[in-house]
């Protein structure tokens, strides 16, 4: 018998409404069903959780036997960051690829599809997409899951990715509020800060998210950043001036605000997550996302209690907590009629299962040219991944241009390799050399300038932000490191 058959409180409810907990393995545990049915409305899903499609749906079937209209959330940006299809790659281009087409119908039809397949697996809440405009080429955090450092162009496409994800029935979540662009600290170590000045960031950052919510966008996720001229002591997500103030009455947003996980150390090492998620709800956020690497009941229990005890030690008004919600449950009502209206069994028109190759196709960026290579060695150049991106899933081309061209060889090098290494490995072969932010690893910038000396008939592919002058005789930006992207380039390298 659950505690809300026993007459749970209501503050104990709402307390656990606001969390977005995560949970380890691929079928929901007995722990997290039984919290579902005491009033946890929202769960959250990584790739330690998804196995296959049908895997998904028979999860998110478990959830919803226990609560019809619980909120599936999920970090799908597509491109780079993906959950749906973390052990082999997207099947989708990212946002600087489809920055880079600038066909904003295209946009909104990949988001649709996206979406459509989210929606057959029973996800309902997208963390995406990031709306953040990519100002600094030296951001470890950002880079090419932003549509670019023109905000307009951001803007537009954030508008039309929203558009196309919700025309599926799944909520958008457009973030990192109030714009992660400028900064050149990943929050998941520590605590970035944006200094620019109230102008400029009503002309940057801030216009993507006015598109979103003139869009509909049906929440927005908040930063761990600290922008001292909106707020000098707080950053976003624990900010009343920027949550509140900011973004509910000078924006005039709605919908639900969620935060970025309360387990990164932006606000885990400065705050703790039970201060922090407290401090959070207070500020105006309505939902805390925690799980990425906390997963287990005993957070959901401690996360609840600090929200109980806060709004009895009189830290946080009962009715702030309330409104929060209220908020939540209002999505996930508006998930389950949407859920019904755009029946995600079926391709929505305009979308189709190719089009996140057909997308990955117009990206690409050429200079120079080449002959389509016979038996040539791949050296992929492997920075170490940023949290959000993850380590576990493949990128490169190695094993698309392998699957075209026999002979194919390939070698991935890591941080500090040099051209005599890949030298070495590669011998008479002509070297594919696939580089990411080259521009932001002087080991990696260093390394392709040497072997492409050495070896001019080189073909470079760069996977990452294009800021490095062109190399090679041929050189590929794809905008993009995904699955898809790899095959775009392998196929032009190929001659197919």
């Amino acid at each position: 018998m659950t505690l809300l058959a026993h007459g749970a409180d209501t503050l104990t409810r709402d307390a656990l409404a606001v969390l977005q907990p995560g949970f380890e393995g691929t079928t929901a545990p007995a722990w997290l069903l039984r919290q579902v049915g005491e009033g946890l409305t929202a769960v959250g899903l990584f790739g330690r959780n998804i196995a296959s499609p049908g895997q998904l749906a028979a999860l998110t079937a478990q959830l919803r036997a226990e609560r019809d209209d619980v909120l599936v959330a999920i970090d799908e940006e597509g491109g780079d960051v993906t959950r749906l299809e973390v052990r082999g790659g997207s099947s989708f281009p990212g946002n600087l690829a489809l920055g880079a087409v600038d066909d904003t119908g295209l946009t909104r039809d990949v988001a649709r599809e996206l979406g459509r397949r989210l929606a057959e697996c029973g996800v309902n809440l997208n963390w995406a997409p990031s709306a953040d405009v990519n100002s600094n080429p030296d951001n470890p955090v950002i880079g090419v899951r932003s549509f670019g450092a023109d905000t307009r162009l951001a803007a537009r496409h954030t508008a039309a990715y929203v558009e196309g994800l919700q025309a599926a029935g799944v909520a958008a979540c457009t973030k990192h509020f109030p714009g992660h662009g400028d900064t050149n600290v990943d929050s998941h170590h520590a605590l970035p800060r944006i200094d620019a000045d109230l102008d400029t960031l009503a002309a940057r950052e801030l216009v993507p998210f006015k598109a979103a919510i003139a869009a509909g966008t049906k929440a927005v996720m908040s930063a761990h950043i600290l922008v001292p001229a909106l707020d000098p002591t707080r950053p976003a997500t624990l900010s009343p001036q920027i949550l509140t103030g900011l973004l509910r009455k000078e924006l005039g947003y709605e919908g639900l605000i969620v935060t970025d996980g309360m387990e990164m150390n932006a606000i885990a090492g400065t705050y703790g997550i039970e201060r922090g998620s407290v401090l959070a709800i207070a500020a105006g956020a309505d939902a805390i996302c925690v799980g990425g690497g906390l997963a287990d009941e005993a957070t959901v229990l401690r996360l609840r209690d600090a929200l109980v005890a806060a709004v009895r030690e009189g830290a946080l008004p009962a009715e702030r907590l309330a409104d929060a919600a209220a908020r939540v449950r209002e999505l996930a009502s508006w998930t389950r009629q949407a859920r019904a209206a755009a029946a995600p069994g079926a391709p929505q028109e305009g979308s189709a299962p190719g089009i996140g190759l057909a997308a990955a196709r117009r990206a690409l960026v050429i200079t120079g040219t080449a002959e389509p290579v016979t038996a040539p060695y791949v050296a992929t150049l492997a920075p170490v991944a940023n949290i959000a991106v993850g380590d576990e899933t493949p990128w490169g081309v190695a094993a698309e241009l392998a699957a075209l061209v026999p002979g194919t060889a390939s070698g991935v090098f890591p941080e500090g390799a040099t051209a005599a290494d890949v030298l070495a490995a590669a011998g008479e072969r002509t070297v594919v050399m696939v580089v990411r932010d080259a521009h932001r690893h002087p080991w990696m910038a260093q390394a392709l300038e040497a072997l492409v000396e050495a070896r001019p008939e080189t073909v470079v592919v760069e996977m990452g932000v294009p800021r490095a002058e062109p190399r090679g005789a041929l050189h590929i930006a794809t905008h993009g490191a995904s699955r898809v992207c790899g095959r775009a380039a392998a196929e032009l390298i190929a001659g197919t």
